[in-house]
């Protein structure tokens, strides 16, 4: 039987001689690990050039050495000059988590970063069991530290340790507490463990289509806005057709998609009955609806069709931290909902360059950039950011944005935490000079409770001085995927779980005629 290849030695002794009288093609490795295919003489061509430019003609040899027959064989052919002392880059790959692998105890995760994770909630979060004493004041009815305070606890607060075997995720200080106090646990035990799936999928190494969103659309392709699905639908998003994917999209989407479904003409907020819109609110959206959906000036490409633009409608997100590091990939969708109109993103608060350290320093603040901006001016034609890290009552009296116009103006507030007590005092300042704008001011909340302590803050401190424009409630676009507080397990939120707005109060000017 004949082997089906040459030897290599014997491929050696022949490569100063050998010669083939058609072109044969085949696949070579280049160094960055992609493949090329190269031609017989173009390959004889490159590895004899540099040493053997005057070299003898060479004859055709017809041969068979230790029984083993060359003919209609494939030829290795030698790497051309350069590249055959490049050693081909070495590919490590992580193993992927199958689907059905996922869950993984925090501690003992494949990934170092969840590891670390769970390292950082055993050094800081403390038990929740009842028996502990106290360690804070209790935020609201149903946070873990105000079952502490009325069972009149008598041991001293203790850092968890146990990991919950249904879950994975560090919860109580040792398993006679989380036994103790399973029934509690059983409440979030089964969110938890969707929390710990989600995050070792980030980490999985898949490849994620529900992250590839869709371009523009034609004008005459509305888009629903009644909730998720009718959205990912009209927009022509890739079919999600996993509840885990559905939850990592709405992660990132739920930022620009709030505002647009609140700003939209065909938003699921009206004022008919359960509709939350307020008379007030629907005076300031309708200004700024007649900006966002102008009527066709017959512009075009050419001469005749150059008409004058309006300003950029501008977006004031105060207080930014995560979605000023969103992809801005995820920030055009906003621009997609409204045609023929730009946007100009302001994102302002200390904490707005959070996860954006490829971009630090931050630029010199000069005469022309007194407060060191961050502009990014080419992300689309629609669409401009500016990133300021400074409080907003200083650039507010700075007169930096002056003048405001209800047409053109609007102020988004994501989970502000106008009402916590860690945060309350820095808004303060901020709320009586955003209610002299008299532009709409939208927030959101993590929770329910979150956000009615937001709205009742607001009551206590500016109540007389405010116009409520959407009532509180929950926002049709939330983020679908729950979040885990690493200090403290058993709080889970939801981004932009809950959604309101409010305004400067307006007077009107009446006369009456004293006869």
């Amino acid at each position: 039987m004949k082997p089906a290849y040459t030897c290599q030695s014997c491929l050696n002794s022949l490569r100063g001689s050998f010669s083939i009288g058609r072109t044969s093609r085949k696949l070579h490795p280049i160094p960055n690990g992609r493949w090329i295919y190269t031609s017989m003489k173009s390959v004889e061509a490159i590895g004899h050039s540099k040493n053997n430019r005057n070299t003898h003609q060479r004859r055709p040899i017809s041969f068979k050495f230790q029984g083993q027959s060359a003919r209609n064989e494939p030829v290795q052919i030698p790497t051309p000059g350069g590249l055959e002392s490049t050693p081909l880059p070495e590919v490590t790959r992580r193993p992927l988590l199958q689907p059905n692998n996922l869950f993984h105890p925090f501690s003992v995760s494949p990934s170092p970063e969840i590891r670390r994770r769970a390292a950082f909630i055993k050094q800081h979060a403390y038990c929740p069991h009842p028996s502990h004493r106290p360690t804070r004041a209790p935020t609201g009815p149903g946070d873990p530290e105000a079952r502490k305070a009325a069972a009149g606890s008598s041991l001293p607060p203790v850092h968890v340790r146990f990991e919950c075997p249904d879950c994975g995720i560090p919860v109580s200080c040792s398993e006679e507490h989380w036994a103790d106090d399973y029934e509690s646990h059983l409440e979030i035990c089964d969110t938890l463990r969707e929390i710990n799936e989600d995050d070792h999928d980030l980490r999985s190494g898949r490849f994620f289509p529900e992250f590839e969103y869709p371009g523009p659309q034609i004008e005459e392709a509305l888009v629903n806005m009644t909730n998720w699905d009718t959205y990912l639908y009209t927009r022509e998003f890739e079919a999600l057709n996993e509840l885990r994917s559905m939850r990592h999209a709405t992660r990132l989407l739920t930022y620009p998609v709030t505002i647009g479904s609140v700003l939209h003409e065909l938003s699921p907020y009206s004022i008919r009955q359960g509709g939350r819109l307020t008379v007030e609110g629907l005076k300031s959206l309708s200004a700024l609806r007649y900006t966002l959906h102008p009527p066709r000036s017959g512009a075009g490409l050419d001469i005749k069709g150059l008409r004058p633009n309006p300003p950029p409608v501008r977006i004031f997100i105060l207080g930014a931290r995560a979605e000023s590091s969103l992809p801005r990939e995820a920030w055009v969708q906003l621009t997609y909902l409204f045609h023929r109109v730009a946007f100009h993103l302001i994102f302002i608060g200390p904490e707005s360059m959070a996860n954006r350290d490829s971009e630090l320093p931050l630029p010199e603040r000069t005469p022309g950039n007194p407060f060191g901006a961050i502009v990014e001016a080419r992300i689309s034609h629609q669409l401009k950011i500016s990133t300021f890290v400074e409080y907003y009552h200083t650039l507010h009296k700075a007169g930096l944005f002056y003048p405001y116009d209800p047409y053109f103006d609007c102020f988004m507030l994501f989970h502000p935490g106008l009402g916590h007590p860690a945060s309350s005092h820095e808004w303060e300042e901020t709320i009586p000079q955003l209610l002299e704008t008299k532009v709409p001011i939208i927030c959101t909340g993590y929770t329910e409770w979150d956000m009615d302590r937001d709205y009742k803050w607001i009551e206590d401190k500016v109540g007389g001085e405010v116009d409520l424009l959407m009532e509180p409630g929950e926002n049709r676009f939330r983020s679908l995927r729950w979040d885990l507080n690493d200090l403290e397990p058993s709080d889970i939120t939801c981004g932009n779980w809950g959604i309101w707005a409010f305004r400067g109060k307006r007077y009107e000017t009446t006369r009456k005629d004293t006869a």
